[in-house]
């Protein structure tokens, strides 16, 4: 595999190996590495601020996996991201750092600024667009500078929607203009859920939204330019004739992140900017009215410091199920799956954009299991995976980039359509 740092002796470290998230991703790597030939070429390790924790981790991975040699062969690096010093002990030991500690607006800046200083790179799963855009807007240039890769928001946030916009483009016959995006998450009889720090993270990142507006300003950007027919935005709620469900915007970081890959494809690679907007799927009547209770209440708590207490302390109730302090059982995981569909319109081959309507369209699907923790996993270990095996295809020679920022002229795509996250055409128009 290529790599920055040959000398070193791990390809990928696990930081945060003993979390919720940070256990699935182990078992992950522990099967990309058996893929591997001779299952030996891909060197790894698993590193948190609890030795006895981590080898727990491990032991659960050899039984699950069948791969008893994960409890002796792995090696366990102690850090802890309040003590600087580990951080780069950690850091100088891998080529990639997989960060599965969050919150990400907590704990996310000093791993970002010791795998800078230490000439590590960086794959986050974070879905937090004021970390996101604040790494950049303070890292870009620092990573440039060192030939490090900092890359953010690698699992269902926001890799599927990232990448699903660049495969509509590259399936569309002409000049794509605009997409809207659809999320439909189906379960079984007991469900879906997610862990607390996912809530965590959407409680402290609405209370903060004020603040994403005054750094999207230090950015200082021009507007991107509309590209044919300025596409209106839907409602706060609505019914979509697309999925046949009551709908509302997506709160999530994909149009953060899509909106970012656009500008850089915009101003590096001289691409015409697609518009989009993204909405999930809410179901009916009954739904509403429990989404619209729960909001209000949710948006109310949200702005004060005891509301917040109270939503972080209760997840379960205030969330209505959806999150836990256990997280999802493996049933729940088992029977979840999901399918972000693109609604695609642009215009044909010869047809000049700037005079009239779109005159086409596309649909594209993406579908997978479980977004939250084997979607997320398999994305962040795959993107992982890419970044080491392609570096060549990589913009530049470092900085801060959005999945489809860096990816886009690797292989990433077809490597999760390998590995069970399914990229299709349904119809052309």
């Amino acid at each position: 595999m290529t790599a920055a740092a040959p000398c070193r002796p791990y390809h990928i470290i696990v930081f945060g190996a003993s979390g919720f998230t940070g256990q699935f991703v182990v078992e992950e790597v522990a099967r990309c590495a058996a893929e591997s030939p001779g299952g030996s070429s891909l060197k790894w390790a698993v590193a948190g601020r609890s030795r006895a924790r981590l080898e727990e981790v491990l032991r659960r991975a050899a039984g699950k996996l069948s791969m008893p040699d994960l409890r002796t062969d792995i090696e366990i690096i102690v850090a802890d991201v309040s003590i600087e010093e580990s951080l780069a002990i950690m850091c100088q030991q891998g080529q990639v750092i997989l960060n599965c500690v969050g919150p990400y607006r907590f704990y996310g800046e000093p791993v970002v600024k010791a795998c800078i200083e230490n000439g590590a790179h960086y794959i986050d799963i974070s879905g937090e667009p004021q970390f996101l855009e604040r790494m950049q807007l303070e890292y870009h240039a620092k990573a440039s500078d060192r030939g490090v890769y900092v890359i953010g928001s690698c699992g269902f946030d926001s890799i599927p929607a990232d990448l699903g916009v660049l495969y509509t483009q590259r399936q569309f016959k002409g000049t794509l203009t605009a997409v809207e995006s659809f999320l439909e998450i189906s379960s079984g009889p007991e469900g879906s859920s997610g862990h607390d720090a996912t809530w965590q993270s959407a409680v402290y990142g609405f209370a903060d939204s004020g603040s994403l507006r005054q750094l999207r300003k230090r950015f200082g950007h021009k507007p991107l330019p509309v590209l044919g027919a300025k596409v209106k935005k839907r409602g706060f709620m609505f019914f979509s004739k697309e999925i046949e469900q009551y709908a509302i915007p997506f709160m999530g970081s994909d149009p953060s992140v899509v909106k970012r890959t656009q500008r850089f494809l915009y101003e590096e690679e001289h691409q015409s900017p697609i518009q989009y907007s993204a909405y999930v799927g809410v179901g009916g009547l009954f739904s509403v009215v429990k989404l619209f209770c729960g909001g209000l209440l949710f948006w109310f708590l949200v702005k004060f410091s005891l509301g917040r207490k109270l939503l972080t302390t209760f997840p379960r109730f205030f969330s209505f199920g959806l999150f836990s302090k256990a997280g999802p059982t493996m049933k729940q995981i088992e029977d979840t799956c999901f399918s972000l569909t693109f609604f695609g319109e642009g215009y044909s081959d010869g047809a000049d954009p700037s005079h009239g309507r779109p005159n086409s369209k596309i649909c594209t699907q993406v579908i997978g299991a479980e977004p939250g923790y084997v979607v997320t996993v398999s994305a962040m270990v795959q993107a992982a995976v890419t970044l080491l095996s392609e570096l060549h295809s990589l913009p530049r020679r470092g900085g801060v980039y959005t999945p489809g920022a860096a990816f886009y002229k690797t292989s990433l795509i077809d490597r999760l359509h390998n590995h069970s996250i399914k990229f299709s055409v349904r119809n052309y128009q």
